[in-house]
């Protein structure tokens, strides 16, 4: 099972990144807090102080066109938001 799907990188995270030392990432939705804080361990080395999850529930969306009213459905996902310790931080922007 591939714990950690992909970071999540938004102004909000990006400010909590540098203000409170906190980073979120999508992640499998049958993952718990002690795998997500061993993955992010292994792949960014880094020591994790807390795991906190939230589960976000797809939603209906529906618009207008042309040919008539198109219904879909966004994705659930699991989001783990995971405070470092102190000193240590995760770049995203390094691999690019």
């Amino acid at each position: 099972m591939k714990v950690i799907i992909k970071p999540i990188v938004t102004e909000k995270m990006t400010e909590l990144g540098e203000k409170l030392n906190r980073f979120a990432f999508v992640v499998d939705k049958k993952a718990n807090k002690l795998q997500i804080k061993d993955a992010v361990e292994e792949l960014y080395n880094v020591s994790v102080e807390s795991v906190n999850t939230m589960v976000y529930a797809g939603k209906s969306k529906s618009r207008y066109t042309k040919s008539g009213v198109i219904v879909g459905r966004t994705n659930s996902f699991k989001k783990a938001v995971v405070t470092l310790a102190e000193g240590d931080t995760i770049d995203f922007y390094s691999n690019i």
